[in-house]
């Protein structure tokens, strides 16, 4: 099996005129196609709404792809707020689930007017205080605690996880949460991070709504929505399969009128959380092969670096590299690909076989649509790149550019050295 870039050599070689490498190239035909794929997976359930994570991409063009089909934003932080407001959106297109979260978001998450999803018991006193209030509309998140797996295949250890409450806690701060004036409530839980798998959702639904019945039953609460969060992940490797969304949505559908509706909860909204799903597949890093080296090992050089894309550094993670122009050309040649960071763990591959590179190939890093540019940083100084839409008819718009460095040296503007060094 292999990947197929979705641009084409000869289409790039005049991307590239325009735009110098390295850069992230996102695909609007493959985004639009999967955000109807999935809005036709939970059509069955009236109340559905997708917030895409606003952590995983967040750039206001490709969030406003998203729009025009009625998703709301995942946003954690205060900066991701400010990116929703500036867009125009609020209310409960917000979905604000933070943890470890500083006053001030609270306050700046209320008067938005978006869903609070409270990471942790003792939160609830931080946000009265906060806000001088408990909204009417309130969610919390779920930690059940040891592992989660499937069969036999043990999919995350949600036991070692920061987030989330107890199954205790769950109950007793829904009964706190209703004494304060509390109307509407919601579950949250994120338990496995990238699976590639059709039975996480299922089962991950099984387990809430289990839990939503018993919470409805003991502490009296409306439950309005349970949110299954992300998890859904994609097959960064060519030998495995993409989860079919729609099989995803109709297992759930499955459980839900199998758990549910009996217990007259027939009006729950199921809200999804999806940021690597939406994005991952439809975002490359390309890239220039500007050195080679021979020592101990054969090493490609390109132009981009861990700065751009993190994830192969700090995880060790697989992202497909494909040679443009060679894609019929047998990997004959092992290589460690790296970039220019003063830092051993700066590869996007380590003895990944390639067909022969020579310095000017076009290199691209399939699946980078999803905490690639957004997990990006400036060590060594360097400068994050830009992003690029290739849009439904075939050309481009730039949206983002790349920094430069006056963008890196705008915060020393206290010091003498600043205005010279922003003029460079």
């Amino acid at each position: 099996m292999k990947k197929t870039p979705f641009v084409t050599k000869e289409q790039l070689e005049k991307i590239v005129e325009q735009y110098p490498t390295p850069f992230h190239l996102y695909d609007e035909k493959g985004i639009r196609e999967n955000i109807k794929a999935l809005k036709e997976a939970f059509a069955w359930n009236r109340g559905y709404k997708e917030y895409f994570a606003v952590k995983a991409t967040p750039n206001p063009f490709l969030i406003g792809i998203l729009r025009e089909y009625g998703c709301g934003c995942d946003c954690a932080s205060y900066s991701e707020l400010l990116l929703s407001e500036a867009m125009g959106i609020g209310g409960r297109d917000i979905m604000f689930s933070s943890n470890d979260t500083p006053a001030q978001e609270f306050v700046y998450a209320d008067r938005l007017g978006a869903i609070i999803n409270l990471d942790d018991i003792s939160h609830i006193d931080c946000l009265e205080k906060a806000i001088g209030k408990i909204p009417e509309v309130i969610s919390c998140r779920y930690n059940p605690g040891g592992l989660f797996q499937i069969s036999n295949d043990i999919m995350d250890n949600p036991g070692d996880a920061k987030y989330g409450m107890t199954t205790d806690q769950m109950f007793e701060a829904f009964q706190i949460l209703k004494e304060k004036g509390a109307k509407e409530f919601g579950i949250h839980a994120f338990l496995a991070s990238n699976t590639v798998t059709n039975a996480y959702y299922p089962m991950l639904a099984k387990v809430l709504f289990e839990l939503a019945v018993r919470l409805k039953k003991e502490t009296g609460v409306h439950i309005g929505f349970i949110n299954l969060s992300g998890g859904i992940g994609i097959p960064y490797r060519p030998e495995q399969e993409a989860n079919d969304i729609r099989v995803i949505g109709e297992e759930v559908r499955k459980v839900y009128e199998e758990v549910l509706v009996p217990e007259g909860m027939g009006d729950v909204a199921i809200y999804t959380e999806l940021g690597r799903f939406m994005m991952g597949p439809y975002g490359h890093l390309v890239t220039k092969a500007i050195h080679e080296k021979h020592t101990h090992k054969d090493y490609i050089g390109v132009d981009a670096c861990a700065v751009n894309l993190m994830r192969p550094a700090m995880y060790g993670a697989y992202h497909h590299i494909t040679v443009m122009g060679k894609e019929e050309e047998p990997c004959t040649c092992k290589y460690d690909v790296t970039g220019s960071l003063c830092e051993n763990n700066d590869k996007f591959a380590i003895d990944r076989m390639l067909p022969k590179v020579e310095t000017g190939d076009f290199l691209v890093i399939h699946d980078t649509g999803a905490h690639g540019y957004s997990m990006g940083y400036n060590y060594n100084g360097k400068l994050k790149s830009a992003e690029v839409l290739l849009k439904t008819d075939g050309t481009t718009e730039l949206i983002r550019r790349a920094e430069t460095p006056a963008d890196y040296f705008a915060t020393l503007d206290l010091f003498p050295i600043g205005e010279k060094l922003c003029k460079k």
